[in-house]
């Protein structure tokens, strides 16, 4: 099995600000915005949150319901009236998808998503973000690989056996989506992690210290991983081939993260931890 830590959702160029951390704990992950697709920041409401209030506090007013955003990847089952057969998936397309291409991502691979999240707090009627609270990139979902479709070359063949992909933003808007790489990863019907009737894929709904990659009194990009990441000869976490990006500690291994790059794909063929450590993720968090 691979792994593929995948950066989703607002950042300091695509959104501006932090996920919001809301004060019980739950993760709140936002999608890029983006002027060319349909769903809006208000598909994200939650019923007991004054969804409208937190975004335009958080965001000084640069957002509001009606910012239209990237749902993707699309994980939520119960965010919109979802159609037959509908399951969790993940648009890629350009030189991230030509990244996993060459790492050969497929059927029984496991994506898990992080963003920049941040604790809130809501003080004199309003919300902001706690003050002295750190800027950490955390872990909020997964995908276990089930299907891989072509999007543009395969188009029809994709949109008669799962008529459903239609209404993903990597389908819904071919105009935008032109390159022969954009693909879509559709999660398994049912977990191989989860087991029962559980989906292949979903969020993570409350923060847990397991979900955070930043290392404690770091900036964001700085983590904090389980010692057996350390390469040590073995073929790194992709984008991070330095040496010198990674420092053994006592019981971890702190790594420099890539600023840029969306995927870092990690082969468990040389990690034997790495599958047991990301179900137990996955079992703990879901």
């Amino acid at each position: 099995m691979q792994v593929i830590l995948s950066r989703k959702g607002f950042d300091s160029q695509y959104g501006g600000m932090a996920s919001p951390i809301l004060p019980d704990g739950r993760l709140f992950p936002l999608p890029i915005p983006s002027n060319h697709d349909s769903a809006t920041l208000a598909d994200l409401a939650y019923a007991d949150i004054d969804t409208a209030q937190l975004i335009a506090d958080l965001s000084g007013g640069k957002h509001g319901m009606a910012t239209r955003v990237h749902m993707d990847p699309d994980l939520d089952s119960v965010s919109a009236l979802r159609p037959s057969g509908w399951r969790p998936s993940l648009g890629q397309t350009g030189a991230a998808q030509s990244h996993l291409n060459l790492r050969g991502i497929k059927d029984g691979d496991l994506f898990m998503f992080f963003g920049w999240f941040r604790q809130t707090e809501r003080t004199g009627g309003r919300w902001r973000f706690a003050q002295g609270a750190p800027d950490m990139h955390v872990l909020f979902g997964w995908l276990e690989v089930g299907e891989v479709l072509a999007i543009v070359t395969g188009r029809e063949q994709a949109l008669a056996q799962h008529p459903w992909t239609a209404l993903h933003p990597h389908m819904a808007s071919p105009q935008w989506y032109t390159d022969e790489r954009n693909t879509l990863y559709l999660a398994r019907p049912t977990s191989a992690i989860l087991g029962g009737d559980a989906i292949g894929g979903g969020r993570f709904p409350l923060m847990r210290p397991s979900l955070q990659l930043t290392k404690p009194g770091r900036s964001r990009s700085i983590w904090s991983l389980p010692p057996w990441f350390s390469p040590k000869g073995r073929a790194p976490l992709s984008y991070h081939p330095k040496q010198e990006s990674w420092l053994d500690e006592h019981d971890s291994v702190t790594l420099r993260s890539a600023g840029k790059g969306q995927e870092f794909v990690i082969d468990g063929k040389n990690y034997p931890e790495l599958e047991s450590w990301a179900h137990n993720l996955i079992r703990e968090s879901a």
